[in-house]
């Protein structure tokens, strides 16, 4: 089996299982790549993005040394943690996508949490 579609799969497998439990919250969806981080907060019904951060961005880049580590996710984290309550958005589920919770989608996530979000 390639290593892509194994993935592919364990993506769609992850995304459909918490689109299950959602029951109508927005999903706090994490990509990275091997020199970035993203987050998104997605509302699933109307098909839309509420809220986004990442590392990319050139206030947050300017902060950083790198975008590709925990510290660059915990800074994207909190950040779109504090864009969404901005937003009114407080209670999310956790889309990890394919990766492993561990390491940067981990230091993302725990951020978020300290950020205000629940999940």
């Amino acid at each position: 089996m390639a290593n892509g579609n194994s993935f592919e799969r364990r993506r769609a497998r992850v995304r459909r299982s918490v689109k299950k439990v959602a029951n109508g919250r927005l999903r706090l969806s994490v990509f990275r790549s091997s020199k970035q981080i993203y987050a998104q907060i997605i509302d699933d019904t109307k098909g839309v993005t509420l809220v986004a951060a990442s590392s990319i961005e050139a206030d947050v880049k300017s902060t950083l040394k790198t975008g590709a580590d925990k510290a660059a996710a915990e800074v994207i984290g909190k950040l779109v943690a504090e864009r969404a309550l901005a937003a009114g958005v407080k209670q999310v589920v956790f889309d990890r996508g394919g990766y492993l919770f561990h390491g940067r989608v981990k230091a993302l996530a725990d951020a978020a949490r300290e950020g205000g979000l629940e999940f």
